[in-house]
């Protein structure tokens, strides 16, 4: 194989900034993790979640930084490191060399790995990533939670890049109950959690309403206080941390994540918006 095929791949973004050369550059390489975990046939004991997923799989927007994932069964012995490694030695068939560290943690519930590469900028044509000035390594963090909470949906999806291959994914109500406990429990506010729950209300999502019950039973504000979320209570809860948020810090931590004709659409952002996407909701969830 040969750089090449990542400079065909870089070629069809048509990225306009510097900083979107190094956003398609990084997906590149987390398309070529996913086609190297499904031949590794990690994903018959894992599904594909978070924000990644909503991006490769569902055609979200915004770039992500993360490869999240969680069992399908409870396996505190789940061994992420024997895949980091097939991970590595394919992205050197394709021109990166990864440096990689897994942290070894067997008591810790959420198992991680880090990958990064120095060289691959150094071999490509870029319009507007110059080398030396803006060069980064290019980092992927892989994080595998082996104690998930119950309820999820899965399905199988099917990529092309940079071969044809399957992978198990949470479905779209799925993913949207992890993102809305993430809205709700997080300790700090991240603006690109509000920018994928805007997605979601743009398409009409359903939400998985187990998944979120299970989630917020086991971390969070309500940790042990056997809520059952119905769509009373998630619109009630949301108006409330909607109020709470400082929306310029918010939407500045999505920008960098956002091409330049999309980042115009943070101007809206505040308490009236968003408290229109959830009225826009009512109309629609179950």
């Amino acid at each position: 194989m040969s750089i090449s095929i990542v400079q065909s791949r870089l070629d069809m973004y048509n990225c306009k900034t510097a900083m979107e050369e190094e956003n398609a550059v990084r997906e590149i390489a987390q398309e070529i993790v996913l086609s190297a975990l499904s031949r590794a046939g990690f994903f018959k004991f894992a599904a594909f979640q978070g924000g990644t997923c909503l991006r490769i799989i569902y055609g979200m927007e915004r770039f992500s930084e993360d490869l999240d994932f969680a069992v399908i069964k409870q396996d505190k012995n789940f061994n992420l490191e024997k895949y980091v490694e097939v991970v590595c030695g394919e992205l050197r068939q394709y021109g990166f060399e990864f440096e990689q560290n897994v942290k070894k943690s067997p008591d810790k519930t959420v198992k991680k790995g880090f990958i990064k590469d120095s060289t691959i900028v150094k071999m490509l044509i870029f319009k507007h990533f110059r080398a030396g000035k803006d060069t980064r390594n290019i980092s992927i963090k892989i994080e595998v939670d082996t104690n998930p909470p119950g309820g999820a949906e899965l399905e199988v999806k099917y990529l092309d890049y940079p071969y044809a291959f399957e992978i198990l994914s949470y479905n779209m109500p799925s993913l949207f109950a992890g993102k809305s406990h993430a809205l709700l429990c997080r300790e700090y506010v991240k603006g690109r959690d509000w920018y994928d729950f805007a997605w979601y209300i743009s398409r009409k999502s359903q939400i998985n309403y187990n998944l979120l019950s299970a989630a917020l039973e086991q971390q969070g504000s309500w940790k042990g206080q056997n809520v059952k979320v119905d769509k009373e209570w998630f619109m009630k809860a949301l108006k409330v941390k909607i109020s709470e948020i400082d929306w310029k810090k918010a939407a500045d931590d999505v920008k960098r994540f956002l091409k330049p004709h999309e980042i115009q659409s943070l101007e809206v952002w505040g308490v009236d918006f968003f408290n229109s996407r959830i009225e826009k909701m009512e109309q629609y969830l179950l």
